[in-house]
């Protein structure tokens, strides 16, 4: 069967619509199964029916006429249970419905499966049978049940594309098509789409041997001059928008291009008699297969550039011509996989927002996008990108929402966003020399998360008042080895001086988990409960030491470091990490260098470090949440998944309690406690936190102003009984509904930026 089910899903992927799609399965299941009827009846939403829309054995007169109620018959029994029911005497059943036109009369045995996908029922396919009336046995239903299994994603597609393409049998409505996502860069565009697909076709390149050596090492050196120079062109481009440390990104590119890199190794093929085509081909494949295998998403990212470059060289090998495009003035550029070039080849002012099918929040583009601040939605599920040209599209880089041919009361509600937005920035501004005080003389410390020198102008623009997490691993990563002791000293200090005399939080390295370093690949079957963080560092001293060393040096004359200590998971890791610092701090005093011993704290992200909070608190001299990774953990949930992001929730009942849990037993130790992540960045959390007792909040600085103005505006003994009643409360969604109302009743509506997707009127995929 599993060959069946193979060649069933291979030709279903190559149906040109949703009706070709429907009727290959019918006719293919009704042949392997050997029965007499096969069906699919799709759910149309509006209607809230059941529409016979493929068969195989019934009257073909009945396709698009004959529906049922949302629970009527047996169809809707299917439906209403989300089971397989399997019947010998389905006439017999109560919940039997008999339509004349379909012929179906005859037909006693009945199995109908549920098609399911991401928990949404988009209809019930069905096998009924005449002659030797029976049970279908189990065989065949768990035939049928991984029939639908397997090909409920690819209805779903081909589904959305029919709405889209204005051809779907069931759709009444065809706009406010909605599709999920994961938030990329914060803000609302609203625009023309444009989609653009890569300029050549790598997998397309066949094999072969060279006719001359000479001629195809001349093409293929001329070919990676003319890229070079688009590449210049693209980052002179976007200079504007960048600073130098995120236009480093378009160097790397230029780096790869070296004889010593990329471009060498395919010279050498060429040199052993391969053609120039084929010898680009196979250095991409294997420098991408080498990425594509890492767990780090960051690194991940980097198989997207190489290929992107690839690409590039190819179509000028085939010396493609290079047609003139016409950006749309509030473009919206769409692809199976952004590129940084792609969006430098868009004139910044005509690009108002990114989509992505694929990628995270960690990519490249995003990091771009959060930068030149454009909206953007990553990592998208069943989106039929050649139906999205050309098509006004709404992207909600809040939520990492993507709206198709949205109605007028979509395009106004979103419009008002656009503008609530630039008027919340303009009001705002105006805090950032204000202190955070509450209405009853409560001080709360509003610290920002770095990592490139990018950061920090952003973060003193927004009045910060200093860093709660430096991600020291962002020097790693860019480098293709272990940065020097110098080169970290100048790392370091940049951070330093810019946020003196205000203090500077950085974390050790943290690599392991979703962030490895190509020169130091780690490969397990389950990263984020493996070697990371100061797990690492403790196996290798030598690693440690040296960063230990260019912290304190980098720090001299300053005395505004912090060093806190990722993914501690027991006081001995602690201890250990102590004795190291302090040898390093004392064979600095004795070499002469007035460096001062700064704060060690660790951060509390494993649960097992919520529950020794105390212990932990004896032996450093603060403590900081990472809420992210914390939330993670206690949920079991990749918020960078599509699949399964929807399950990720900060206001979750079990994170608050065990914030609260954290916060209360740092009180008692009378040591300093703050929070990284993103609850801190939300208002609402801020909220919470601040009354929890949490003395300082890192975030994003994008966020930071909206933080100020709501605990501003608030008094303690108000955000105290919130705290009080939302602790009582057991799902995560009646938390963020009570802070959502509670916030919106105090005046600070504009604040809450809540999804539209539960709103739409029609089709949501």
């Amino acid at each position: 069967m599993l060959g069946t089910l193979r060649s069933i899903v291979q030709e279903v992927n190559g149906a040109k619509d949703l009706t070709d799609a429907l009727g290959v399965i019918v006719a293919r299941v009704q042949e392997a199964m050997e029965t007499d009827v096969c069906s699919v009846y799709l759910l149309d939403e509006e209607a809230r029916r059941y529409v016979l829309m493929a068969t195989k054995g019934l009257n073909s007169d009945a396709v698009g006429t004959v529906s049922l109620g949302y629970s009527e018959g047996l169809v809707g029994l299917v439906s209403v249970r989300e089971e397989p029911i399997n019947l010998e005497h389905a006439q017999k059943h109560k919940r039997y419905r008999y339509f004349p036109e379909t012929g179906e009369e005859r037909y006693e045995s009945f199995l109908g499966v549920p098609i399911i996908h991401h928990r949404k029922i988009l209809g019930v396919i069905v096998v009924q049978q005449a002659l030797n009336r029976r049970r279908f046995d189990e065989g065949e239903e768990a035939f049928l049940v991984t029939v639908s299994a397997q090909l409920a994603g690819i209805i779903a597609h081909s589904e959305a594309t029919s709405f889209i393409g204005g051809n779907s049998p069931i759709a009444k409505k065809k706009y406010d098509i909605s599709f999920k996502g994961v938030a990329g860069a914060p803000g609302v565009a609203i625009g023309q789409s444009l989609v653009v697909f890569p300029p050549a076709d790598l997998d397309a390149v066949p094999d072969k041997k060279t006719l001359s050596i000479e001629t195809d090492l001349m093409l293929f050196d001329a070919s990676i001059i003319c890229v070079r120079e688009d590449i210049k062109m693209l980052g002179d481009r976007l200079s504007t928008q960048l600073r130098p440390e995120e236009q480093a990104l378009f160097d790397v590119y230029l780096g790869m291009l070296d004889d010593k890199a990329l471009a060498g190794e395919v010279q050498t093929q060429i040199k052993s008699g391969i053609c120039a085509q084929s010898a680009l081909k196979r250095v991409i494949n294997d420098y991408a297969s080498h990425f594509e295998v890492m767990s780090d998403s960051y690194m991940r990212e980097r198989a997207v550039d190489i290929k992107d470059l690839g690409r590039r060289i190819l179509s000028y090998l085939q010396a493609r011509e290079t047609k003139k495009v016409d950006y749309p003035e509030n473009t919206i550029l769409v692809s199976d996989e952004l590129t940084a070039t792609m969006l430098g080849e868009v004139p910044q002012d005509k690009l108002v927002g990114l989509v992505s099918i694929k990628g995270s929040g960690s990519s490249h583009v995003a990091i771009l996008a959060r930068a030149m601040g454009i909206p953007t939605v990553m990592g998208l599920v069943d989106v039929p990108l050649s139906q999205l040209d050309e098509r006004e599209l709404i992207v909600d880089g809040y939520n990492g929402d993507l709206f198709a041919c949205p109605s007028d009361e979509l395009r106004v509600h979103y419009q008002n966003v656009v503008e609530a937005d630039r008027e919340l920035d303009e009001d705002l501004a105006k805090l950032k020399d204000e202190p955070c005080i509450t209405t009853d003389g409560t001080r709360v410390k509003l610290w920002v998360n770095t990592g490139l020198m990018a950061d920090v102008m952003r973060s003193l623009d927004h009045g910060a008042e200093g860093v709660g997490l430096y991600r020291t691993e962002v020097p790693f990563m860019i480098n293709e080895r272990f940065p020097s002791e110098q080169e970290q000293i100048r790392f370091y200090r940049e951070q330093l001086e810019a946020f003196a005399p205000n203090q500077v939080t950085m974390r050790t390295l943290d690599i392991g988990g979703d962030k490895s370093l190509t020169y130091f690949p780690i490969s397990e079957e389950n990263p984020f409960l493996g070697w990371r963080g100061i797990r690492i560092t403790l196996d290798h001293p030598e690693i440690f030491l040296v960063q230990m060393r260019a912290m304190l040096k980098a720090s001299e004359g300053l005395n505004n470091l912090r060093i806190m200590l990722p993914m501690v998971s027991n006081v001995n890791e602690v201890e250990e990490a102590l004795h190291l610092i302090y040898r390093e701090y004392h064979e600095l005093r004795a070499e002469g260098y007035p460096v001062v011993m700064p704060q060690v704290g660790v951060m509390i992200e494993v649960p097992g470090a919520v529950y020794q909070v105390k212990e932990l608190a004896e032996r450093v001299d603060f403590l900081s949440v990472g809420s992210n990774d914390l939330t993670q953990y206690l949920l079991a949930v990749d918020r960078n998944n599509p699949r399964v992001a929807q399950l990720y929730h900060s206001f979750h009942p079990a994170v608050l309690q065990a914030l609260n849990k954290i916060a209360q037993d740092a009180q008692e130790m009378k040591v300093q406690l703050s929070i990284c992540g993103e609850l801190a960045g939300d208002p609402a959390g801020a909220l919470l936190l601040a009354a929890m007792g949490f003395d300082a909040l890192s975030m994003n600085a994008s966020n930071l102003l909206k933080v100020k103005s709501v605990i501003r505006g608030m008094s303690m003994t108000w955000a105290k009984e919130l705290l009080d009643s939302v602790m009582k409360l057991d799902s995560p969604f009646l938390v963020q509904s009570t802070l959502t109302l509670a916030l919106k009743e105090a005046g600070f509506g504009r604040f809450m930026r809540p999804s539209k997707v539960a709103d739409a009127s029609s089709q949501n995929f």
